[in-house]
């Protein structure tokens, strides 16, 4: 019987071959699981197909509940490990599969992979997540009251292109809330041309929102430039 040091080094250190096969077991069952989540949704699969695409995803799930509970048991702080960014995206990868609330999130545990940074220790990389951690700490107000100023924006484009297009075009613009698909391709100048005015008054509208737009998708790019700017300033002190 093992002891919860050895269950430690082999699930969370590859100092060791038992700890590198371990690691590479998981991470080789994850790209399975997302190969398998893929071919799943190709139409007209054979029943043949299918029932070796279910065998492998209760054998993967299977292993991954194991992996997820001895990565709890082993914790030194079990509430810590359950609500962190790697606990809760394990338990977001399994926990679908046994409530059968029809929500696939087989595709969250690519970020699983993510763990290889930590495990293999590979610190260059660690240092440029460190960066980013350091440079949203850095830009988070000015993040934040962008997000709100964005959001009004957002509602007040969906409200003017209501007014300006409502007549011409009831069936796309029945609404506010119809309009609010319009207003977020416009203001992220995606525009897939879904919904687009023809009045004077909605086309000159919406040349104001693209301004706008242009604004929406730089300012928060140069916020997030200069943060991490300071961060590399601050880490070569």
């Amino acid at each position: 019987m093992m002891d919860k040091k050895t269950i430690n080094d082999i699930v969370n250190s590859t100092d060791h071959t038992a700890g590198r096969v371990f690691v590479f077991i998981i991470q080789f069952l994850i790209l399975l699981s997302l190969i398998t989540f893929s071919i799943d949704t190709l139409p007209n699969l054979s029943e043949k197909t299918q029932n070796i695409l279910n065998v492998l995803e209760v054998v993967t799930v299977a292993i991954f509940t194991a992996e997820y509970i001895l990565r709890l048991v082993v914790a030194d702080s079990k509430i810590r490990f359950a609500t962190s960014f790697y606990g809760l995206v394990d338990l977001a990868a399994i926990l679908p599969f046994y409530l059968t609330t029809g929500l696939d999130l087989r595709a969250i545990r690519s970020f699983r992979f993510l763990r290889l940074i930590r495990i293999l220790k590979i610190f260059k990389y660690n240092k440029a997540i460190g960066r980013f951690r350091r440079a949203f700490a850095i830009a988070k107000q000015e993040l934040v009251l962008f997000g709100f100023v964005a959001a009004i924006l957002l509602y007040l484009s969906a409200v003017g292109i209501y007014y300006f297009e409502n007549a011409a075009q009831p069936d796309l613009f029945k609404s506010v809330f119809h309009s609010m698909w319009w207003a977020i391709t416009t203001l992220t100048t995606v525009g897939y041309g879904d919904a687009y005015p023809i009045t004077v008054g909605g086309k000159i509208f919406t040349c104001l929102v693209l301004m706008i737009g242009l604004g929406i998708v730089a300012v928060p790019t140069g916020v997030l430039a200069s943060a991490l700017t300071q961060a590399r300033d601050e880490e070569a002190k």
